[in-house]
């Protein structure tokens, strides 16, 4: 195996060390009544992207909190029967939702899908947020020095409860039969979905980002994805007289401290040779779920997908 991490037997047994804050299931509990009372507003416009024989696109449009407008591809069949399951995709950091051809596959096979622009990022979501201090650096650190209730991730991640609302209200949708999926950023926000959102089914999660970032920190990984834990400290904190109080915050937003909430079965992509997210983060988040899960180690590969594992998403999907 390569030594990118702890071996194999500690891994499976990590349970991360970043810190969780006393009061985060309150935080989060209080922050899901906000998402809730949220009117989504929706608009549902037919796409003028593609036009497509057997599938339906349409750009989706929902208002999440703090009245940001947030975008979705939202593709559907036309003719299979209703109600019908549906997937909540979504994107690595920085990106977008991608092609519509990408989902396809889904379609052709009697689901909708809804793939979600996260919030400034790389597609059509907007990002209302006004806060104090930086924002140059990335995401992670955006809302670092006003509350608690104004960091970035904590509205992308009510963003993916607001998703589910929005398409389980939909008629052509069985909302018993939800499920989400994503890799990286993406696999974190299908864990952070499956946990504020119960009702879904079937989770899956590829080598998932945001999690136990004290242990990034202590690995020397605080580049790449996370390089703005970096900048933080070097501009805003040089001697980490504040690294106890950053890190706590940042507790807010680690996936790994939301796991336990999942109801969903959950199947984890989880990649020994990652130098992005590492393995042990990966561990952390996992570790952690109580729900029916499945991990899949691939010792070799690092921030990638590796072969196979595509088909084994999908064959577990069919089963919504």
């Amino acid at each position: 195996m390569p030594a990118v991490d702890k071996p194999l037997e500690e891994l499976q047994k990590y349970l991360g060390i970043s810190p969780c804050p006393k009061d985060f299931d309150a935080f989060w509990d209080k922050s899901l009544a906000e998402q809730r009372a949220t009117d989504p507003a929706v608009e549902l416009i037919p796409s003028t992207t593609i036009q497509l024989k057997n599938t339906e696109t349409f750009d989706l449009f929902f208002t999440g909190v703090g009245g940001s407008r947030v975008y979705a591809k939202y593709l559907r069949p036309k003719n299979s029967p209703d109600p019908h399951p549906a997937i909540l995709a979504f994107h690595g950091y920085s990106g977008s939702g991608g092609e519509w051809q990408d989902y396809l596959s889904f379609v052709s096979e009697g689901y909708s899908v809804a793939v979600m622009d996260c919030r400034g990022q790389g597609g059509r979501s907007e990002d209302l947020g006004s806060v104090k201090g930086t924002t140059l650096r990335g995401h992670i650190m955006r809302g670092m020095d006003d509350s608690p209730e104004k960091l970035l991730f904590r509205q992308i991640f009510l963003d993916t409860a607001q998703l589910f609302r929005v398409v389980s209200s939909f008629d052509e949708v069985d909302e018993t039969r939800i499920g989400s999926f994503g890799g990286s950023q993406g696999g974190a926000l299908s864990v952070v979905c499956a946990a504020l959102e119960p009702r879904i089914k079937r989770c899956v999660s590829l080598y998932p980002f945001l999690s136990d970032y004290k242990r990034v920190w202590e690995m020397g990984l605080d580049k790449n994805a996370y390089d703005d834990m970096r900048y933080y400290f070097m501009r805003f904190d040089p001697l980490h007289e504040r690294e106890e109080e950053i890190f706590n915050r940042l507790g807010y937003i680690d996936i790994q401290n939301l796991a336990a909430r999942i109801k969903a079965e959950v199947l984890m992509c989880l990649t020994l040779a990652d130098d992005i997210c590492p393995p042990s983060t990966q561990f952390a988040t996992f570790n952690k779920i109580q729900s029916p899960k499945i991990g899949k180690i691939y010792p070799d590969y690092g921030h990638q997908t590796p072969p196979g594992f595509m088909d084994q998403m999908f064959n577990f999907f069919t089963k919504l």
